[in-house]
């Protein structure tokens, strides 16, 4: 038996079969870790880095009682974490050299791993993102219906595809993937392996978009849900996300879960009377490293 503590790995396919089953326990908590893993190790632009990824499980009683990963485009994705096991592994990590650009956690175990990896590095933090989770319960689409219905969108779609999750990008304030889109990099960016449905009105103009994630350990992730500021009101965001929604229960999904700005109340209270229901609070820190002096 292994001993206790953290085991780092480059290999996919080995840290999946010795930690899968613990992230896939809780599908909708460890979402986040399902899909970017999944990435690792499909073939594609991430997954020709794989080995450059690091892997970690952490064992004790010998059990898997969290994980890390750190892509190759330097984020690091923890599971929950005690403030004593995040500041072990903050010193863990920066002895062996490792510089993530930024971390990506439930909201208390990314604040502790801020403040650890400041203690250990001296790396400036800055909060980035902040979210609820919420997963689906029963899902009850929204009324009145705008006219129109929903369509799963196809090859002939793209620039349209392209150009609203660019939209939704400048809306949110996600510069990195703003950044992939205009270098041609699509299939790189987040969106590049999502499946999209538009929602039309009657006369086929496409009015609002939802995308989810592939089928991983149970689980799909709508994100995201985008509606043009000029079409907003008028309900089409409701029924594009049920449509996704519906589509991933009917994929076999048993967990269907999404993200929200906690700053608006609007979209939080409508995924809740659509029957999603908070689970968690996440956040994302980034980290800045001063560079060495000249000479």
């Amino acid at each position: 038996m292994l001993p206790d503590g953290w085991h780092l790995t480059h290999d996919v396919d080995d840290f999946l079969a010795r930690a899968g089953d613990f992230l896939r326990s809780r599908p909708a908590l460890h979402n986040t870790p399902l899909t970017d893993i999944e990435k690792l190790r499909t073939p594609g632009p991430l997954g020709h880095d794989a080995e450059a990824a690091v892997l970690g499980r952490l064992e004790a009683g010998g059990r898997v009682r969290a994980i890390l990963y750190l892509t190759p485009h330097g984020r690091l994705g923890l599971t929950p974490l005690s403030p004593e096991q995040t500041d072990a592994l903050a010193a863990h990590l920066a002895g062996l050299g490792l510089s993530p650009s930024h971390v990506i956690a439930d909201h208390d175990t990314a604040g502790a791993f801020a403040e650890a990896w400041q203690r250990h590095t001296g790396a400036a933090s800055l909060p980035f993102w902040r979210t609820h989770l919420y997963r689906l319960g029963t899902l009850t689409p929204p009324l009145p219906r705008p006219e129109g219905q929903g369509r799963v969108v196809g090859a002939g779609d793209r620039e349209q595809v392209v150009r609203w999750c660019r939209e939704f990008c400048v809306d949110v304030g996600e510069q990195p993937s703003i950044d992939l889109i205009d270098a041609g990099s699509w299939d790189d960016s987040r969106f590049g392996d999502r499946h999209f449905t538009f929602w039309e009105t009657p006369d086929g103009t496409p009015v609002s978009m939802a995308a989810a994630t592939s089928l991983v350990g149970g689980m799909v992730r709508v994100d995201p849900v985008y509606t043009p500021a000029r079409l907003r009101g008028h309900g089409y965001a409701g029924a594009v996300t049920a449509e996704a929604s519906r589509a991933a229960l009917a994929a076999g999904a048993t967990d269907v879960v999404l993200f929200t700005d906690p700053g608006n109340p609007t979209s939080n209270a409508l995924y809740r009377r659509m029957g999603y229901v908070h689970v968690a609070d996440f956040a994302g820190h980034r980290f800045s490293y001063a560079a060495p002096q000249a000479g």
